[in-house]
């Protein structure tokens, strides 16, 4: 009997949280449907919406109805959340990440 083609083990953990990965994609997309950002960031729909509200409430994004669809504005001057990297604005983890 041959054995089981191995395949990648998914990562346990990660070095950027939900919120900032749903972040690095809207900003990418302005226009993105929050079932594909759900889809790419690998949790449910709703746990995307209570993040957009997270960002919301803080300001780190405006959400615009354009007919039926949303499209999310970032404010990237504004500073990240935790006191280890409070000195970094989003700005700066958009362009170290997305290499803009």
């Amino acid at each position: 009997m041959a054995p089981e083609p191995s395949t990648p083990k998914q990562a346990a953990w990660t070095f950027l949280s939900n919120h900032a990965h749903v972040l690095l994609l809207l900003a990418k997309d302005s226009e993105i449907r929050l079932r594909d950002v759900a889809e790419r960031v690998g949790i449910t729909e709703r746990a995307v919406q209570r993040i957009v509200a997270d960002l919301e409430d803080g300001h780190y994004i405006e959400r615009e109805k354009n007919g039926r669809r949303n499209r999310y504005v970032l404010h990237p001057e504004l500073p990240l959340r935790h006191p280890v990297e409070a000195h970094c604005t989003v700005a700066n983890l958009l362009a170290l990440i997305l290499e803009t």
